[in-house]
């Protein structure tokens, strides 16, 4: 568990206590009694199993997939897909390739509903860049919902990720935008749910390492 889950767990349990110590009723505990409960809960942390095969892109997020779409950016197409986390979705984020942090980009904004398309440019946010090991980039954005209220991002640039590894989380409803390189081979479609960690995304093309060495030595006798 999200040790947040604790802290508002612990604070509601005694805002029960006082309550009843100061009225001798059992109803009006009840209240607290269930928000706690109801936070223990949200906040749950399950161990997920993380897919060993090279080149694949796991999903930062448990949600659903509301949109696939293919962007061109400065530095080329890409890949965008969002994912849609409800408040009973375990919110705990995770990063999507193993590599390291390139870049992390904070911003503040508004509270606008996670499927509002505006919520992605204007939202509290935060974005995270990650370099795979096999070259490739990948990038992940942390989009505070209607009631979300705080993103909590953990790692520093220059940190080395691993696959599955947690790095974070949004607290209540939200969203997580993926951007991946436009040869990415896309494995879920729009309405599919999706685990954080565990269900693959994409399949990257690997490198053939022959390949590349016969073309460095076509280059070379040229």
């Amino acid at each position: 568990m999200v040790r947040d889950g604790y802290f508002y767990g612990i604070a509601l349990f005694a805002v029960a206590v006082l309550l009843y110590v100061l009225t001798h009723s059992l109803l009006l505990p009840v209240v607290p009694v269930l928000l706690a409960f109801f936070f223990l809960w949200f906040f749950r942390d399950p161990e997920r199993t993380i897919p060993q095969e090279p080149g694949l892109v796991v999903s930062p997020a448990d949600g659903k997939v509301t949109s696939v779409l293919r962007v061109t950016t400065p530095e080329g197409e890409s890949l965008k897909m969002s994912i849609f986390l409800n408040v009973f979705n375990v919110h705990v984020n995770r990063s999507p390739v193993t590599g390291v942090l390139e870049d992390v980009r904070y911003q503040k904004g508004l509270y606008l509903n996670a499927m509002n398309p505006e919520s992605a440019e204007k939202n509290e946010q935060n974005m995270a860049v990650v370099r795979a090991d096999e070259g490739y980039t990948v990038a992940f954005k942390q989009i505070a919902g209607l009631l979300a209220r705080r993103i909590v991002f953990h790692p520093a640039v220059g940190a080395r990720l691993k696959r599955g590894e947690r790095v974070g989380l949004i607290k209540f409803g939200s969203r997580v935008d993926v951007i991946l390189p436009g040869n990415a081979e896309i494995l879920v479609k729009v309405g599919d749910h999706v685990s954080g960690g565990s269900t693959v995304l994409a399949r990257m093309p690997q490198r053939n390492p022959k390949a590349e060495q016969d073309e460095q030595l076509v280059e070379s006798l040229a």
